[in-house]
């Protein structure tokens, strides 16, 4: 909710800029919540700032969101596990038999939940880099003092995440080496080899668990390698399959009376799992259009 006057001119220009910064706030930080309180507090900034001193209020903002931002995307990466308001998108679960072409098909046709977890993945750095570049034209020079670097390295950040994004729009040729990373990753958990759930995993990839309590996030390989192995072998005891969820190499498990115990979605980005996005929670689960336990 506002908390400027309509009779403060510097409140009214920042009113009119509040729509894009809270826009910008939440493709960096994924939260309609986060986005608010990052919004509210360049608000709080910019009402002890002199108007005088800013020469382009829609770029002074905009750094300041975007320091704001990459300093909550630091800090949860100080953070293990790290709970969420926001929840996850619906997922379109449907049966994947193999490495057909027609599943390829759909992998290319439906990608909207891997660009999303792969948006997650970015360090910092690249994120910010690339939404306020990619997304919002800000120059790689102001861009650049927010980051502290200069606009070539800036640039080299915005380039790598773009490929890390547009590995998930190309998702056809790949399709089938996800899907053998994915049973590479499941192998592992299984057997509780940790090293080998390592090699599958990138260094900063990301789980998102939605569970009854809400969506938690856990950051890291090795802690995400730490908790695979029990999650996974659970429901390797049930019933399973592999699936596609919105396009994803996925698995699908029940229990033995036939309720499903989780969802699994994987996003593999250049040979390594990237994210990892699952589905706990018993309402949510039987809300969704499951395919019948194979």
């Amino acid at each position: 909710m506002s908390e400027t006057s309509p009779a403060d001119p510097v409140g009214e220009a920042f009113e009119a800029q509040r729509d894009r910064l809270r826009a910008v706030a939440h493709r960096m930080l994924g939260s309609h919540a986060d986005a608010e309180d990052v919004v509210q507090e360049a608000w709080l900034r910019l009402s002890r700032q002199d108007p005088a001193t800013i020469r382009n209020l829609a770029g002074w903002l905009t750094t300041v969101v975007g320091r704001i931002s990459l300093d909550v995307l630091r800090s949860r990466q100080t953070r293990p596990e790290t709970p969420y308001d926001d929840r996850l998108p619906e997922l379109v679960v449907t049966v994947d038999d193999g490495p057909e072409p027609e599943d390829d098909v759909a992998l290319a046709d439906s990608v909207g939940l891997a660009l999303l977890v792969v948006l997650e993945s970015l360090r910092p750095g690249e994120r910010l880099a690339f939404v306020l570049h990619d997304l919002f034209a800000v120059p790689f020079d102001e861009i650049g003092k927010i980051l502290g670097k200069s606009a070539d390295a800036t640039k080299m950040l915005a380039s790598r995440a773009r490929r890390k994004v547009q590995a998930t729009e190309r998702p056809a040729a790949a399709g089938r080496g996800q899907r053998e990373v994915v049973r590479a990753f499941l192998a592992a958990a299984r057997r509780g080899d940790f090293e080998g759930l390592l090699r599958v995993l990138d260094p900063e990839v990301r789980l998102t668990v939605d569970t009854a309590d809400g969506v938690v996030v856990v950051l890291g390989a090795t802690k995400v390698a730490a908790g695979a192995t029990a999650r996974v072998a659970a429901g390797a005891a049930a019933r399973g399959r592999a699936v596609l969820v919105d396009g994803l190499p996925g698995f699908v498990s029940w229990r033995e009376d036939g309720t499903p115990l989780s969802v699994m979605a994987f996003t593999v980005v250049e040979g390594r799992i990237a994210a990892i996005t699952t589905v706990i929670d018993p309402a949510r689960l039987a809300s969704m259009d499951l395919p019948d336990p194979g």
